[in-house]
């Protein structure tokens, strides 16, 4: 037999908590495994093509060292390994590249395509190069027609059909800037290594320093950072505000039951 439960037992004394519990955010790509994405891969591969024959088409049309001086084919380069890189992930359901690389290959395409549309090919720009060498012909028209319209074309739809939005982030805007700050002082170094009055000496005419002078020169550079900076943050607001075109169901390990009873 059992001795008999006391009816003036005292109550358990309470466990004392030494530490606060803390909520944990555990994010969906712990537990969601990315899927393979073979159209994806297909698509981005021939983005990188197309950027990547741009580039050689430039090279065989003119001097290398001088079109690979060019900020147009440095950021179609880029383009060209990003879009590649991202094909092989997609195609081999791996995560994604992360989004300050995917953001800047981004941000300097677009950059590309507007800056050649809006100052170099408009002639009502003062800094048009078709007012004083003409328009291209021939394949350089080809070339400059893949390097400024269609990659940047290709870029941005790249961007809106086959990534997932919310990615961008506002803090990357300012690192975003890094590069283009470096390719001025590579532009102002470059010229100065090249005889004075040689046709290629600057590749922009907005950095042409000997026909403007280094103060308007700066203040035309100090413009196109601003510039650059307010489309970049306009790519992460966009990025935030636009719809998801990526939508699948991953395996997350865990399969739910119908309730018993």
């Amino acid at each position: 037999m059992t001795a008999p439960i006391p009816r003036d037992m005292p109550d358990l004394p309470a466990i004392p908590r030494t530490h606060a519990l803390l909520p944990s955010f555990v994010p969906a790509s712990a537990v969601v495994a990315p899927a393979r994405r073979p159209s994806a891969g297909v698509l981005r591969l021939l983005i990188a093509g197309t950027a990547t024959g741009a580039v050689t088409l430039a090279l065989l049309l003119g001097s290398p060292l001088r079109v690979l001086s060019h900020f147009s084919v440095q950021s179609t380069i880029l383009l060209a390994l990003v879009t590649l890189v991202s094909a092989r992930r997609a195609w081999t359901a791996r995560r994604p590249l992360p989004s300050a690389l995917t953001g800047a290959a981004l941000l300097y395409a677009v950059a590309n395509g507007l800056a050649y549309h809006l100052l170099l090919a408009d002639a009502a720009s003062p800094y048009s190069v078709t007012g004083t060498t003409g328009a291209p012909t021939g394949w350089h028209a080809v070339a400059h027609h893949l390097l400024h319209t269609v990659v940047p074309a290709a870029a941005v739809l790249d961007w809106l059909l086959l990534t997932a939005p919310a990615h961008l982030r506002l803090r990357q805007a300012a690192t975003w800037l890094v590069y283009p700050l470096i390719y001025l002082g590579f532009s102002l170094a470059r010229a100065t290594l090249i005889t004075a009055g040689a046709p290629d000496r600057y590749l922009y005419h907005f950095l042409d320093a000997a026909a403007h002078g280094y103060r308007h020169t700066l203040a035309n550079a100090l413009l196109l950072g601003l510039s650059l900076y307010a489309l970049a943050v306009l790519l992460v607001a966009l990025d935030h505000a636009r719809p998801n075109p990526v939508r699948h169901r991953g395996k997350t390990g865990f399969r739910l039951q119908p309730p018993v009873g």
